[in-house]
């Protein structure tokens, strides 16, 4: 019999449908998978009640003849997610324990749509991080190993290093993300799929714990970019809640889904090209280039002259965000409570706040609140502000001449557990190819393309201009089937 958890998130639709299996079995399948699984800690709660009743009703409607689009597709969703009646924890020790009375809009939509909930996917803490280690309930593990390294345990990727490690290894056909400055596309390079994050504004922020509000975007990750777009589809749309949603109708991107790319343009930005970056990294992005010149697209140099700048420009604006996004979690309303004998307001607030926040969390914290104050706002957060507004007027010249940029989603392939966390400026920088895009607020999307010489993932990453989701879905469906990407982790765990 079929492995059901080796179907992609259109097989199990279509199969469903067709009536192949129920969905009943494909949710048993992927809970047992799940459960099976705890040496990767992709999970912090299991919720396979959630997608068997899912599941059940998918069963029910297709014998109605009342199909939903994911009727009989259980996903997993990101714990950054609230969830009605389930623990939401942003894998913080100040959320631990709390369960929210309300749906975040995006889970909303999926389960409008009939998907089921397998568990709620571990994270970086508040989702700052790159690898996934800054997580209060433990670090989350690759499901890939290095082929000649031994068994030296490795980075998913962070922040979604839940999602991407639990898709890579078949815990879940598809999961959610979200993506503040590459933590879909860098988790998504890591462990050998697909992720991509929308235009600012085309996914609800509603009911998504903040880290930074101007840059924060909820996106699909899967195991290739037909299941992105299914998803997306499903996760996309104006809501009245978010004051930064985007009022547009959302397209049928899987419909409109074509590797044919004749007539369009592919920049390739020169500053991307860094010295004494990893030769697999540029070996894979000139093999990405003959791919979409095969595809039939013409590929011109660009220039982005302010790329330079974006990463230290995040790591003002994103932290400043930050300090002023967890102000709320002062041991009043919910959460974390610490309060010693004999303590005061103020006590309590510093208690609490020493307790619940991480290492990383109260570093961004401080830069934030720092880069914020009186004698340096204007020094600092004003000029990263110019700085982010050269960045989206360097994309919206390069859109003159091009319809979508390519590049590496990262500057290597995934890292050892441990290797940078000494080095936070190390770690920072594997955010150096996404971060532009996030800035900008533009689509962006990573795709496997190839195996470096430890064996490990490597990820193209396709920047489209706002709103063109499609553009960036089809140049990334023109590199998946000419990459032929079938590499998985051998299963250890």
């Amino acid at each position: 019999m079929t492995d059901l958890t080796n179907l992609t998130v259109a097989e199990i639709r279509d199969g469903h449908r067709a009536g192949d299996f129920s969905a009943v079995e494909v949710a048993e399948a992927f809970n047992a998978n799940v459960a099976g699984a705890k040496a990767l800690n992709a999970f912090i709660v299991e919720t396979p009640e959630h997608a068997i009743a899912a599941a059940k009703q998918a069963d029910a409607d297709r014998a109605a003849g009342t199909l939903k689009p994911l009727s009989g597709v259980p996903i997993g969703m990101k714990d950054l997610f609230a969830t009605n009646g389930v623990q939401t924890t942003a894998a913080s020790h100040m959320l631990e324990g709390f369960v929210p009375r309300y749906e975040s809009t995006v889970s909303q939509k999926l389960w409008d749509a009939g998907a089921g909930m397998l568990g709620k996917l571990n994270l970086d803490q508040f989702a700052m991080g790159s690898s996934n280690e800054t997580s209060y309930f433990g670090n989350v593990i690759s499901p890939w190993r290095r082929k000649d390294g031994g068994n030296a345990p490795l980075a998913p990727g962070g922040s979604s290093g839940g999602s991407s490690s639990a898709i890579a290894a078949r815990l879940c056909p598809a999961a959610t993300g979200t993506d503040t400055g590459g933590s879909i596309r860098q988790p998504a390079a890591f462990t050998g799929i697909s992720g991509i994050k929308p235009t600012y504004g085309r996914c609800s922020r509603w009911g998504i714990v903040a880290f930074a509000s101007s840059l924060d975007q909820a996106g699909p990750m899967a195991r290739d970019v037909r299941d992105c777009a299914i998803m997306l589809e499903n996760m996309a749309g104006f809501d009245p809640k978010d004051a930064t949603s985007l009022n547009l109708p959302v397209p049928d991107w899987e419909a409109a889904l074509s590797s044919d790319l004749k007539g369009k343009t592919v920049g390739i930005p020169k500053e991307y090209r860094l010295e004494g970056i990893d030769p697999d990294i540029d070996a894979m992005w000139d093999a990405g280039i003959a791919m979409l010149k095969d595809a039939g697209a013409e590929v011109v140099e660009i220039s982005l002259p302010h790329t330079r700048y974006a990463l230290p420009a995040y790591y003002i604006i994103a932290p400043a965000e930050a300090s002023s996004n967890l102000a709320r979690y002062d041991g009043v309303r919910y959460g974390l409570r610490d309060l010693p004998q004999g303590a005061g307001l103020q006590d309590m607030y510093a208690a609490t706040r020493a307790d619940g926040f991480g290492p990383e969390v109260k570093r961004r914290i401080m830069i934030g609140t720092y880069v914020l104050s009186a004698g340096f706002y204007d020094a600092y957060y004003t000029q990263a502000q110019k700085v982010r507004t050269l960045i989206s007027r360097d994309f919206s010249t390069a859109f003159e001449t091009c319809d979508v940029i390519l590049a590496p989603t990262a500057p290597s392939a995934a890292f050892g557990l441990g290797e940078k966390t000494a080095d936070p400026l190390s770690m920072y920088l594997n955010d150096v190819f996404a971060v532009p895009a996030s800035l900008a607020g533009l689509p962006a999307m990573s795709v496997p393309a190839a195996l470096n010489r430890e064996g490990l993932p490597l990820g193209l990453q396709i920047i489209g201009n706002a709103f063109d989701e499609q553009g960036v879905l089809n140049a990334g469906l023109a590199i998946e089937k000419r990459a032929g990407f079938t590499a998985r982790a051998e299963r250890w765990w």
